[in-house]
């Protein structure tokens, strides 16, 4: 395995990974719920919940969920020690797959890469990777269009695959269609990128659903990809996420304070991580989201409320301000304002204060500093958890959240037009997929490949809950019109509703 990485971001450790038998056996850890009749018959009631061992430590990406820098025993602040994690090297990883598919995980960057049952031919495997690009850009904007997205390679770029992968690549726009248009572009052998679609472009040849933290893409050739994005307004929004490290000068009396603001994604805020692990910042503050609009107004970062007696700032250094044209383009480098403050006497030991990043006629937020600046006043709790190296590549059934069987009777209901509505453009529907749907009707199995881009969406949820949910509506529907159009309910799989008297 040639993957390394310092600091998981994303990716939940020590999942208890079961295989599609295992789904169906009584066990006392798996919750079944069963929904309706109709969910009975395609078998998604027998489903049970993936109970991975959540670690605080873990930082989520593209959800909801909030973490803390507070110790859930004592509620007090503590400090990630980030000189104990190990040296990152080079952000790329690789398996080896074969017939039954699998997931490839970039741990730590929100990228993966999620290859279909089938997509590769029988009797035959190859071995796939995925890599990041560290280094400065090859994809150089042109006007006001920006990189919202890191630079990801897969492959061989050779391969040929029979069923749609799907690429998984976060980003930091506040996406809204009527303040972004976004792209998705490709680097040729020459080293040139080419436009591949906009995002809300119609296409048979490749499809890409904007979530709010992440892009998946359905691709059937493998190379390097990033988004790219062009405001139409000025109210169009890069999140941005920032953070505060600390930690003492070569002068014993002085404190170094580094605000950081970065591309709100996994992969731009390890690269903060790693350059302050050799500098031996720690990590004051747990980060927060800004808004920054591309209106051309400039970032002003600024220390408050310094304990007066304790602590001093030198003069009309408390304020620093970032012209906007660095900070709307700041995926070259982790973009950073330096503070020195100063005790008074050796014996200050605790620092309080505020950081307020703002953006003039924008978004503002305030980063509280309470710390202790001496090692041995700390309480040592690892914040970010060690590299996910157990699960960078899973293969066959245990990758996928959909037992192969159950995925199978989906297919076999989905796939045939029926008169009652019931097909593969109503189970799109109901996962959220409403446009370009021409490029569905191209696969030989609609609900396939629907299915597949559910998995790219869902790998981090814990059911198969919103499956089950849009089945369960699909069935209602289904029995409205019945009820309206025939007074009997005919098709095979919802006989065995019938029969169980469900």
């Amino acid at each position: 395995r040639t993957y390394s990485g310092p600091i998981c971001l994303q990716d939940p450790l020590d999942k208890e990974l079961m295989t599609e038998s295992s789904l169906f056996n009584p066990l006392s850890d798996i919750k079944v719920k069963v929904q309706s009749s109709f969910m009975v018959s395609l078998g998604v009631s027998e489903r049970a919940e993936y109970h991975g061992k959540n670690h605080s430590g873990t930082f989520p990406h593209g959800n909801n969920r909030g973490f803390s820098t507070i110790h859930p025993r004592n509620k007090t602040p503590y400090i990630q020690n980030l000189s104990s994690l190990p040296t990152r090297t080079e952000l790329r990883t690789t398996g080896v797959f074969g017939h039954l598919g699998g997931r490839l995980v970039m741990p730590n960057t929100g990228v993966s890469l999620l290859i279909p049952h089938g997509a590769i031919p029988e009797e035959n495997s190859w071995e796939i990777y995925m890599s990041i690009n560290q280094g400065e850009p090859s994809l150089q904007s042109d006007g006001s269009e920006v990189l919202l997205s890191p630079e990801v390679t897969c492959g061989p770029p050779d391969m040929l695959v029979t069923t749609p992968f799907a690429l998984t690549i976060p980003h930091c726009a506040d996406v809204s269609s009527e303040h972004w248009n976004i792209h998705l572009k490709k680097r040729t052998q020459q080293g040139k990128w080419e436009e591949v679609m906009s995002v809300e472009d119609e296409s048979t040849s490749c499809y890409c659903l904007l979530d709010p933290f992440a892009c998946h893409v359905l691709l059937d050739s493998f190379g390097t990809y990033a988004l790219t994005g062009e405001p139409i307004t000025d109210c169009a929004v890069k999140q941005l996420k920032v953070a505060v490290f600390g930690c003492m000068s070569c002068n014993s009396l002085d404190y170094n304070l580094r605000v950081y603001c970065v591309d709100n994604t996994p992969c731009a805020f390890q690269e903060v991580i790693s350059d302050e692990r050799h500098q031996g910042g720690q990590l004051l503050e747990e980060p927060k989201l800004l808004h920054f609009k591309g209106n051309t107004f400039s970032l002003q970062v600024s220390v408050l409320d310094i304990p007066p007696f304790l602590w001093r700032i030198k003069p009309f250094t408390a304020c620093q301000e970032v012209p906007f044209s660095r900070v709307w383009s700041s995926n070259r480098q982790p973009l950073h304002c330096a503070f020195s403050l100063e005790r008074y006497t050796p014996t200050t030991t605790q620092l309080s204060c505020k950081i307020c990043i703002r953006q003039l006629k924008g978004h503002e937020q305030i980063l509280q500093v309470q710390t202790s600046i001496l090692e041995s006043e700390r309480e040592t709790i690892t914040f970010f958890a060690q590299e996910d190296s157990t699960f960078p590549a899973q293969t066959g059934p245990k990758a996928f959240k959909i037992p192969y069987s159950i995925r199978q009777r989906i297919c076999a209901t989905f796939d045939t037009p029926n008169a009652k509505g019931k097909d593969w453009q109503m189970l799109a529907q109901k996962n959220s997929i409403n446009r370009n749907l021409s490029y569905f009707a191209t696969q030989s199995s609609p609900s396939a490949v629907i299915l597949n881009l559910w998995e790219a969406r869902h790998q981090q949820d814990g059911d198969l809950d919103s499956l089950a949910c849009a089945l369960e509506e699909i069935g209602r529907t289904h029995t409205k019109l019945s009820n309206i159009t025939e007074p009997q309910i005919d098709d095979a799989d919802f006989n065995y509703s019938r029969q169980n008297g469900l």
